[in-house]
């Protein structure tokens, strides 16, 4: 079985996790937590950031900041993860969802503009298998209407729009370390704060509503119930698995890009022999290799194409299905206007199996299995 995701161990985990055992601080925040703090903050030029237990806890995190509250409105793709949602809904908010673009699965302007109200306090960007949205016209009008922009840069990392790091151009993002990212830690993720308001909200925060952070660098005598707050930072152990996949990010980016390359310069006789179409981005946005994914083109032809890979050992899968067919939003909002394209990607598009470990004979082998699928169509 070539399967879809393996995770990639560097090696330096065991011996980050043991030093820390050493330490004998494994609650979060510690000194693996500041490492990984000082790393994101200097490569990206992030203003702070935070560790969290996963992005979904990062995009919570957000939406308290921004004081979310009911009646509010967020302007969000349909084309994505239930948690890009959940964490406004868990606030009250009402999920005004917008179409993909017919280019990729990422929101664009147009799709955006027609849906801003008096209501709307946010628009969470997602940017899809770490291509960049097109972040200019997007952050002009959000500034113009006095709109929070929220980047869902769960796929993103090391990713860049027009020069800038992904992740360090609205004034939140969130980022995700699970097992099938780029760089890991099992579960995890990250908030990042670009805005000078929310830099002593988020900590308190971050801190079950306490200033503890604070307390902790003796800026005060003893911490306090200060806010709203949940449990968001991961343990020590944690942070330890993560600072050695952050310190071998390069190596594994490379690696990452390379595979990628090699299924894209060897599936595009398939793209124009008008068979599917493979990832498109604009020249913006760069590519951090965290998908590669096909589009074929209808659902039949889909499930036809991933049981033939399965059946010669190779795991493809889907992806999303676009929220707003979900059964929980139609059953808080009844039907809404049909989204063409993103219905279109959760039909037809398909990820192949993407890892560093993933050899040049296993990805060649994926090749020719699917050109012996459309040989036969």
């Amino acid at each position: 079985m070539i399967g879809f995701n393996k995770p990639y161990i560097t090696g330096k985990e065991f011996d980050y996790i043991k030093a820390a055992i050493k330490l004998e601080k494994l609650s979060g925040n510690g000194y693996f937590t500041k490492r990984c703090h000082e790393f994101f903050e200097k490569r990206y030029g992030f203003k702070k950031t935070l560790l969290t237990n996963s992005a979904t806890a990062a995009l919570e995190m957000a939406a308290i900041l921004i004081d979310i509250e009911p009646g509010d409105e967020v302007i969000m793709p349909s084309y994505t993860f239930v948690s890009t949602a959940n964490a406004f809904i868990l606030r009250g908010a009402k999920i005004i969802f917008a179409d993909s673009q017919e280019l990729n699965p990422n929101i664009g302007i147009g799709q955006i503009e027609s849906l801003i109200t008096a209501k709307t306090k946010a628009i969470v960007v997602v940017h899809y298998a770490g291509f960049a949205c097109d972040m200019d016209p997007i952050m002009e009008l959000a500034l113009s209407r006095n709109i929070f922009v929220i980047e869902d840069a769960a796929q993103a990392i090391d990713s860049y729009y027009k020069g800038k790091p992904l992740g360090s151009i609205g004034h939140l993002a969130a980022f995700s370390f699970h097992e099938t990212k780029n760089i890991i830690s099992g579960e995890g993720g990250m908030l990042v704060i670009n805005d000078d308001r929310f830099l002593l909200r988020s900590e308190i925060i971050w801190e079950k509503g306490t200033n503890r952070a604070a307390f902790s660098r003796k800026e005060v005598s003893k911490y306090n119930w200060i806010d709203v707050g949940s449990s968001f930072l991961p343990s020590e152990l944690t942070a330890a698995f993560l600072l050695a996949q952050v310190e071998k990010l390069d190596f594994i980016q490379k690696k990452r890009k390379q595979n990628w390359e090699h299924y894209y310069a060897n599936l595009k006789i398939l793209e124009d022999g008008n068979k599917l179409s493979l990832p498109a981005f604009h020249d913006f946005a760069t590519n951090n290799a965290h998908i590669f994914y096909v589009v074929v083109r209808d659902l039949s032809e889909r499930d036809k194409l991933i049981a033939f890979l399965k059946h010669y050992g190779i795991q493809a899968i889907f992806h999303y299905l676009p929220l707003h067919h979900s059964p929980y939003f139609r059953n808080l909002n009844g039907p809404i206007s049909e989204l063409r394209n993103a219905v279109r990607f959760g039909e037809t598009l398909i990820r192949l199996p993407m890892y560093i470990e993933l050899t040049e004979k296993q990805m060649d082998f994926v090749v020719r299995t699917m050109f012996e699928f459309y040989q036969g169509q």
